[in-house]
């Protein structure tokens, strides 16, 4: 490959060479014709080599020593064998002689068009084309590595293969693209590198970890692995069959949301292996009712205090819990029990660490260089630079590697916010207005399209979930009607709104009953997921058990009061590990779950009366079905204030329902009165009040059968018991 510095004499680029400075190595390392006398001449660089040989048709021929620093070269008028080996006898006491194919004999292989693509931001599938990756040229088996590094002068592969140095192998840029190409042939895999990157402007050195790297070392190392060979075979085709018909619209979605490092540990305190926690975890999810697992970030992350969120590695599987074949298997393992997998993706921020994508040619290459624009004050991190094709290019591949790759079922996209708006938790004078003079990130809301559409057209099945906070518009609603394409939205206005409510002394929740009754004027508007996340239980703010009012009984009685309400209310389902049991204290990432505490009856009494609430929501269409549909809800009575009562049905699309009452005090209401859409007996299929869950056993037993009287709107009623902060379900005998 010839460079711009193709007319600099040989002794400048040998000079360069040197200096580590050389821009092309192609240009000087190699063969080449020797201009004067029609020869051919063969050039190495081996710094640390006593004597090296080359091979030719008649066997192997010494080079010539040309410089002290270990540059070598042969002269001939044919040329050596191609490829050509070298022999090369180490500068060591012991002369150690090994063989190893010249990288500068093989052509680079990136095609124009892969580039073309990348830096136009619709390469989809970059991790094929960048990084490390296993191959073989002119039948010699390698690794080619590739690297965007647009303001680099020189980029060069260093690890324990060449003793870390940069001057051994100097990489070639393909033209104006900013990507850099090596072929290292016979590199094996799980080798460690790096790249060194020196910038054209400054001359500073920058080492890097690969941010195409499918592996790192260990933290706090975190240098990358060449690729490792697996013998994986995926046993999951009747599942991803499925999937591509799922009509997750109408499907039930009950998702355990866990951190895979701190759900269970060994008694010794080691995380458990992906292979471990498929072991442990799929039992646990089938027995608990949960349709899915969602992960907190498993991308690669230096931090263990950072749950994932501040990721470095974009491709790379955390090597906390094992290799990316083990993650495999814990994917596979859950599609053959029917239990999906959604991960936590961010492509919001990445944190400052110098060795990743910060300022990762010496420039602001993945975020902006205006920090009004690159900066997120509140976690010191910085924002992707959504506009530059080639941030867009990577971002989208690494969303495509996870669902392709590992055969991911959907990714729940963190702080969505945060990249919509400007002016996101910032004050006037510290953000730039778009080019309208808003404050919408454009650049932003086109790249969170392209990914909706990618996800949507490439993995049929699959669902994107958006973290968002605001009033912004349509989110869960496909692009071509102005939505931003996710399959759902976290209902944030939900939590906050029941967890204020919840937390109240139950004298004062009489003043506050809109908190349970708002959110049915907007419940609609979107595809909403009710989350009580991880988010709810840290930071101080205690665990869902420590939030409930009153004595020790009410808090328990509260936490099972509300898990009915979440279960019941319309949108898909979503619990952080520990929320289940009624975890004490709040989360803590560097231990497990204290699960000791299921050895004491209030504790196992909210596990079981989830459990039973998970299976009914799963097994009972009227409870799933339409819960994005207003036919799928109506009131029978959202006025009892006084009382803080809520009662209301759930519908299914062939006219079934459910019909709920949920008393928020510890008062026994005798004689309640509820309106019913249909007159008959009707059975309480669920209390939460029930002896088996902790509860006071007050409840409603055997068939109840309508009184004639209307109530409200309705033609006839019940007369039912209402237990004390307590939930109840009702069907009626034809369902």
């Amino acid at each position: 490959m010839k460079s711009e510095l193709v007319h600099t004499s040989t002794d400048s680029l040998q000079e360069m060479l040197l200096a580590a400075r050389l821009h092309n190595p192609f240009d000087y390392l190699g063969v080449h014709k020797e201009e004067q006398d029609d020869e051919l001449v063969t050039r190495v660089f081996q710094p640390y080599a006593a004597n090296v040989w080359i091979q030719t048709a008649n066997g192997f021929e010494p080079m010539k020593r040309m410089h002290d620093e270990g540059i070598f070269e042969w002269h001939s008028k044919i040329p050596p064998m191609h490829p050509y080996l070298l022999r090369i006898e180490e500068k060591t006491s012991l002369g150690a002689v090994r063989e190893w194919y010249d990288p500068y004999a093989f052509p680079v292989q990136i095609s124009d068009y892969e580039l073309y693509l990348y830096n136009e931001g619709n390469l989809r599938q970059a991790y094929r084309t960048l990084g490390a990756q296993l191959t073989a040229i002119h039948g010699i088996a390698g690794v080619r590595f590739a690297v965007w590094a647009p303001n680099a002068e020189r980029v060069s592969i260093i690890g324990d293969f060449n003793r870390w140095d940069g001057r051994i192998h100097p990489m070639a840029v393909h033209h104006h693209s900013g990507v850099w190409e090596l072929f290292i042939p016979g590199l094996p895999s799980g080798n460690l590198y790096k790249y060194e990157i020196r910038n054209r402007n400054t001359g500073d050195i920058l080492i890097k970890t690969d941010p195409f790297a499918n592996y790192h070392e260990l933290r706090p190392s975190n240098a990358g692995h060449t690729p490792m060979r697996e013998n994986f075979v995926w046993q999951d085709a009747d599942w991803m069959r499925k999937r591509t018909g799922w009509d997750w619209l109408h499907a039930p979605l009950n998702i355990y949301e866990i951190h895979a490092g701190s759900w269970k540990r060994h008694p010794d305190g080691r995380f458990y292996t992906y292979r471990e926690l498929a072991q442990h975890l799929i039992p646990y999810l089938l027995d608990m009712g949960y349709s899915h697992v969602e992960l907190l970030p498993i991308s690669e992350h230096p931090l263990d205090e950072s749950w994932g969120y501040q990721t470095t590695g974009y491709f790379a599987v955390s090597s906390r819990y094992g290799l990316p074949e083990d993650f495999k298997f814990f994917v596979n393992a859950c599609h053959q029990a029917n239990i999906g997998v959604i991960l936590d993706w961010v492509p919001a921020h990445f944190p400052q660490d110098i060795f990743s994508l910060a300022r990762f040619d010496g420039t602001a290459l993945y975020e902006h260089e205006d920090p009004r624009l690159g900066f997120h004050q509140d976690w010191g991190t910085f924002i992707f630079n959504y506009g530059r094709n080639e941030v867009r290019s990577f971002l989208l591949s690494s969303a495509h590697y996870w669902l392709n790759i590992f055969h991911i079922d959907g990714l729940r996209v963190d702080a969505v916010a945060s990249m919509l708006y400007l002016d996101y938790s910032r004050k006037a004078g510290e953000w730039l207005p778009n080019k309208y003079g808003g404050r919408e990130n454009l650049e932003a809301v086109d790249f969170l399209r392209e990914l909706n559409i990618m996800v949507h057209e490439a993995f049929p099945g699959a669902i994107t979930l958006a973290e968002e906070s605001t009033s912004w518009p349509a989110v869960s609603r496909p692009t071509y009607v102005g939505g931003l394409g996710f399959s759902m939205k976290w209902n944030m206005g939900w939590m906050n709104d029941t967890l204020t409510y919840i937390k109240l002394d139950p004298i004062h929740r009489r003043y506050q009953h809109n908190n349970l009754t708002f959110n049915q004027l907007y419940a609609y508007t979107e595809n909403f997921v009710l989350p009580l996340s991880h988010d709810e239980v840290v930071h101080g703010k205690g665990s869902l058990l420590a939030k409930m009012p009153g004595d020790a009984w009410q808090k328990f009685a509260n936490l099972r009061l509300l898990f009915t309400y979440q279960l019941t209310c319309p949108g898909k389902k979503l619990n952080f590990m520990g929320n289940e049991f009624a975890h004490g204290p709040e989360w803590q990432v560097n231990k497990e779950l204290d699960w000791n505490l299921l050895e004491y009856e209030p504790h196992r009494g909210v596990q079981m009366a989830l459990r039973d609430l998970n299976h009914l929501y799963m097994n009972t269409p009227a409870l799933h079905q339409l819960d994005f549909f207003a036919e799928g809800f109506s009131w029978i009575d959202c006025h009892d204030a006084e009382q803080s009562v809520i009662s209301y049905l759930r519908h299914a699309q062939d006219g079934s329902f459910r019909l709920i009452v949920l008393n928020f005090t510890p008062v026994t209401r005798m004689k309640y009165r509820i309106g019913t859409p249909v007159s008959g007996s009707y059975q309480e299929v669920f209390n939460s009040d029930s002896a088996y869950y902790g509860g006071s056993n007050i409840g409603n037993a055997g068939w109840i059968t309508t009184t004639g009287e209307p109530c409200l709107d309705f033609a006839d009623s019940l007369m039912i018991t209402l237990p004390p902060l307590a939930g109840i379900i009702l069907r009626p005998s034809n369902a």
